[in-house]
């Protein structure tokens, strides 16, 4: 990325990486390249945790005749898999095509992993920009240079049992100030359940609501990695939920695990508050649930004057340093993301709720979806309303993982009256500082 100003302050010393020359059509099974000379398939390889590869892979190969995709299920990130990954790239051996959250993008672009897709990107027939969600491809996007390609985008929504809400005789707030009168009239009326659960392992679920109120824990403005994460809508957004916390309105737990999995399944909890893909996962762990569930816009901070959300959830793909073949690797991701056979092909391996970064795809996942769960709900509605709220310019830090180690270490102290969530958040600043310096960027700290 040379002539960018502050790349290396910025991005670190990331290697640039020359491609092979132009991208071709990324539909149809005549886009496809064969090797050169060879007359044989354009071999690439694919790693993934995620449900429904096999399904895309096989139904990619059928239809693509000069491109053959090898796929390898790996672990999801937190099991393992990025470890994987990051040690694969150190032995120059990592697959063509890797998937990768967006919280961890930033981090594999700075060391090097993830290639620069710019260039790819725009070259693609058809525009495949132009297809996907601009929120979306944003929290990819680093000095203006991509570096991997959205599959879904998660706008934070509100998950409730509407028989409950009925029985208590609730209204669904429509402000976090409405919320918190609800969570009282919960714990007046029904002593043993509370509205929601504050994960102490929801880091990413925290993020999101701060980035809801208005925070922005890292930005990459004047040639550096601006870091403030206790920043004043995040102080805020803490003080709420401590709150609620200390009044003894909201149950303070991991959200995996078998307590976790207890509260929902017992009717311990009235509300979920999480990304739109949790519908799905919802209606496959808990199908006796049936019909006692709705989905509603996640509650507003100003009474819905500027309605903003952010996301919890969503996966990209990336194509590595490592690729001999990019431009087949973007071809393959590609279709992935923006053909409708692809999301058929994903969907048939079970039921799922992702809202797609390509808006172009609402409507096939919305005809795959099973209304029945959620009362004939059309969920796919609410969620592409809400998809429209995300907030522009939050950007995920250099090390998310370790940063959201320290602050949920911190949560899980602050259920048991040791410190306090601000001081979670505030342990995470500290704890992310000597990682960022040590991958040579520079650095500034604007919280108070």
């Amino acid at each position: 990325m040379p002539g960018l100003p502050g790349r290396r302050s910025v991005l670190g010393a990331i290697a640039v990486l020359p491609l092979t020359g132009a991208l071709g059509a990324c539909s149809g099974s005549e886009g496809s390249r064969r090797s050169r000379g060879t007359g044989r398939a354009t071999r690439i390889t694919f790693w993934s945790a995620l449900r429904g590869s096999q399904e895309v892979v096989d139904a990619f190969n059928r239809t693509h005749d000069r491109i053959q995709v090898d796929f390898q299920q790996i672990p999801a990130g937190g099991q393992g898999g990025y470890a994987k990954l990051s040690n694969a790239a150190r032995a120059s051996n990592a697959p063509d095509v890797a998937t990768i959250e967006y919280p961890q993008v930033p981090g594999f672009a700075i060391d090097g992993v993830a290639r620069d897709l710019t260039d790819l990107i725009d070259s693609t027939a058809g525009g495949l920009r132009e297809k996907l969600l601009p929120q979306a491809l944003s929290l990819t996007t680093f000095e203006n240079r991509v570096f991997s390609v959205p599959l879904d985008v998660e706008p934070m929504v509100m998950h409730y049992r509407q028989d409950l809400f009925a029985e208590y005789g609730l209204e669904v707030p429509r402000t976090w100030a409405e919320y918190e009168e609800t969570a009282r009239v919960v714990r007046r009326r029904a002593p043993d359940r509370r509205l929601v659960i504050f994960p102490t392992d929801g880091g990413t679920q925290f993020a999101a609501y701060a980035w809801q109120a208005g925070a922005q824990w890292f930005d990459t403005s004047r040639g550096a990695w601006n870091v403030s994460l206790a920043d004043a809508p995040t102080r805020e957004v803490a003080a709420y939920w401590q709150r609620l916390a200390d009044q003894d309105l909201v149950f303070m737990n991991p959200s995996e695990g078998r307590q976790h999995d207890a509260q929902i399944g017992q009717g311990q909890v009235l509300t979920r508050l999480s990304g739109a893909w949790d519908a799905g996962a919802q209606m496959n762990a808990r199908p006796g649930q049936k019909g006692q569930w709705r989905i509603a816009p996640l509650p507003q901070w100003d009474d819905g004057q500027r309605p903003a959300v952010g996301t919890h959830g969503g996966s990209t793909f990336a194509v590595t340093k490592d690729s001999r073949n990019p431009e087949a690797a973007m071809e393959f991701i590609a279709w992935q993301v923006s053909h409708p056979d692809a999301l058929r092909a994903r969907l048939s391996s079970g039921t799922s709720s992702q809202y797609p970064a390509a808006p172009g795809l609402v409507e096939v996942g919305r005809e795959a979806f099973d209304r029945s769960y959620y009362g004939g709900q059309d969920i796919y509605r609410l969620f592409e309303q809400e998809a429209g709220k995300i907030r522009d310019g939050w950007t995920w830090g250099p090390r998310m993982t370790a940063t959201q180690e320290v602050m949920q270490d911190g949560f899980a102290r602050a259920s048991g009256g040791q410190g306090s969530i601000i001081d979670a958040v505030r342990a995470a600043e500290d704890g992310t500082m000597p990682d960022l310096k040590a991958l040579g960027l520079t650095t500034t700290r604007n919280s108070t």
